[in-house]
């Protein structure tokens, strides 16, 4: 399976993106999925994860009540929808995803199987 995150771009403070996890080769039915997000000179560091369900969703504290992690119909691509941006959501943001990921270690991004490469999300203050 092949991951490919789109959508980035450069917006202002409160505003919104949403980002796009496509998968080609495969397909999310069976896999848990995370979004990652490294600022430079930072460690990466998880942003939100999906349950295979598709009906679980996790965030990290930061990001929590501001973005929302789905999956379409087809669980072929997941999205990540940011809003109320800040300064600080700036970052290189990446899928992954991973079939034996257990739900308890979502947070953990060498545990999924699957990576993408990233892409740029900048917020201008």
């Amino acid at each position: 399976v092949q991951l490919q995150a789109s959508g980035g771009g450069l917006v202002q403070a409160g505003g919104s993106l949403r980002l796009s996890c496509a998968a080609s080769g495969g397909t999310f039915r069976n896999s848990v999925v995370g979004w990652f997000r490294q600022a430079p000179g930072k460690e990466r560091e998880f942003v939100a994860a999906l349950h295979r369900s598709g009906s679980i969703p996790s965030y990290a504290e930061t990001v929590k009540g501001r973005f929302t992690v789905s999956r379409d119909g087809a669980k072929t691509t997941v999205y990540l929808q940011m809003s109320s941006l800040k300064p600080e959501d700036t970052a290189v943001y990446s899928c992954a995803a991973g079939e034996r990921v257990i739900w308890s270690s979502r947070t953990s991004s060498e545990l999924y199987q699957y990576r993408g490469r990233g892409t740029q999300v900048t917020v201008s203050s």
